[in-house]
């Protein structure tokens, strides 16, 4: 039996799920690790790196942002992007819940950090303009 083109899952919305969910689930096991201190060889590198922390804080949220507003095709509430707007809540929440975890400590320069990553791969999303 054939299937038709409407029943047929288009493979661009299948990456539109695959590539965020896959990131976030990378992004909770890095956090999983920090929170539990389970260092590994990657938080050693990081850390001999000047302001490598920020660095990554940037990097990865910024990565995160990119990929959930093209998963949800650069929807937008209020002019900003969904995504965005998804990411840097889980950022803040995240950094606050570090004061909970007596290996972690809360730093306003890591939400720093995530802002600017948030903001700079937001505009690299518009100009690339990812939507379909």
């Amino acid at each position: 039996m054939r299937r038709t083109m409407e029943s047929a899952v288009k493979p661009n919305a299948l990456k539109r799920v695959l590539f965020p969910a896959s990131f976030f689930a990378f992004l909770l096991a890095v956090i999983y690790k920090a929170d539990t201190a389970n260092y590994n060889f990657a938080f050693h590198v990081v850390g001999m790196i000047p302001y490598g922390d920020k660095i990554g804080h940037m990097v990865l949220y910024g990565i995160m942002v990119f990929l959930l507003n093209y998963g949800l095709n650069g929807k937008r509430w209020l002019r900003a992007e969904i995504g965005s707007l998804i990411v840097f809540t889980f950022a803040f929440v995240e950094e606050v819940s570090q004061l909970y975890f007596p290996s972690r400590t809360f730093d306003w320069a890591d939400i720093a950090a995530d802002v600017v990553g948030v903001i700079l791969f937001t505009i690299l999303f518009r100009i690339f303009d990812c939507r379909a």
